[in-house]
């Protein structure tokens, strides 16, 4: 009788050995995430909310890089393949990476890395403005020996087909539709730009520096068989637009309701949103969706909740667990350019292992048809 007892046991210790030796030979991956403001720094630690906000963001960004949540259950539907991750904080605000000099920024990104090689990951994602700042990651993956991507080329796969299925509902004819991008001069509004010239639509370039406008417009008029308007003021370049995309590095927001057309679809993929939440309310004949939100196959556990359901991640996260499910440990997309060969590319492979566009979001909330019909209605 002992000696049944102990051979179940011994059987229950060898699989549970053997499940975690499993886990511990995972592929990885790292991602960071920081604070958009300082108020985001302030709910987190309540000990600083008397503090000035540029206080805050002072103190904290002299703070190392820290371990925010373990990443499981993450798998492929097309291998059945299995990674963990972990999500690495950086405690610096959106308008300390943009502000603050770029070799301090620089560095605390580095620190980032050095620990997601630390933990075991074999690739890194940069979040949010960490992709923004400075040279688009090429000096923070300096002496690293993992593989660093900012996940646009994935960012920009999903806001474009995110723009498109708003538009069907809408009823809009988006293939003679012109195309307002707001930021056009950024990495993800270029390829954006770029991609859409090719597919034969009308684009309208968008930006607040002449030069970079003139140099993207002429960019993008090699690939386009229509004239491609530029524009530096916001409120002309989207006048009369009812297919808007907006991904600027703005720290606020910056398009006012009223430079809205009737019936637009505006596609904001901007953290920070560049579009007021109010603007929702105020304006029940536009709608406005957030583009870059994802489906992550398997049952994925993320250990944080950043503003979305279970299972629903940033496309610039999915880039990095896309790579790591093919074992593509590269510098994937990197710097200030995103290669339209790279967003075709990603999508493939976004398709291959089941990652998807998730559905109609606006504001942290998915779309019903009905929801839709109403703002159709409303035109």
């Amino acid at each position: 009788m002992h000696f049944i007892v102990l051979v179940y046991v011994l059987r229950f210790l060898t699989y549970h050995c053997i499940e975690r030796l499993k886990v511990s030979f995972l592929d990885s991956f790292a991602f960071i995430i920081h604070a958009m403001n300082a108020q985001d720094i302030k709910d987190h630690k309540k000990i600083l909310r008397f503090l000035p906000n540029r206080s805050v963001e002072y103190l904290a960004s002299h703070i190392s890089p820290f371990v925010l949540s373990h990443v499981t259950g993450i798998r492929s539907r097309a291998t059945g393949k299995e990674i963990k991750g972990w999500f690495v904080g950086l405690p610096m605000t959106s308008r300390v990476l943009i502000e603050y000099p770029f070799p301090f920024v620089s560095k605390q990104i580095h620190k980032c890395g050095l620990l997601a090689e630390k933990l075991g990951a074999q690739i890194i994602g940069l979040g949010a403005f960490t992709s923004v700042a400075g040279d688009g990651g090429i000096t923070p993956k300096k002496g690293l020996n993992i593989a660093v991507t900012t996940g646009n080329s994935y960012t920009v796969a999903t806001a474009l087909e995110a723009t498109m299925i708003a538009a069907q509902k809408m009823s809009i004819d988006f293939a003679n539709e012109e195309y307002a991008i707001v930021g056009a001069t950024g990495s993800i509004g270029r390829a954006c730009a770029l991609i859409l010239a090719r597919e034969k639509k009308k684009v309208r370039i968008i930006g607040r520096d002449h030069e970079k406008v003139q140099n993207v417009q002429q960019e993008v008029e090699q690939f386009s068989s229509h004239p491609v308007k530029k524009f530096t003021d916001i409120e002309q370049g989207i006048k009369g637009c009812r297919m808007i995309l907006t991904v600027t590095s703005a720290i606020e927001t910056i398009i006012q309701s009223h430079w809205i057309e009737r019936g637009a679809v505006v596609c904001d993929v901007s953290r920070p949103r560049n579009v007021a939440k109010e603007i929702m309310q105020s304006r029940k004949d536009i709608l406005v969706i957030e583009g870059g939100i994802v489906d992550v196959p398997g049952e994925p556990v993320f250990g944080m909740n950043f503003g979305y359901p279970p299972g629903k991640a940033y496309a610039c996260m999915s880039e990095t667990m896309i790579l790591t499910l093919e074992g593509r440990f590269e510098d994937f997309t990197l710097g200030k350019e995103v290669q339209v060969e790279r967003v075709k590319e990603i999508s493939t492979l976004a398709l291959k292992h089941g990652f998807k566009v998730s559905g109609i979001r606006s504001f942290d909330k998915e779309l019903t048809d009905d929801e839709i019909e109403r703002i159709k209605k409303s035109i």
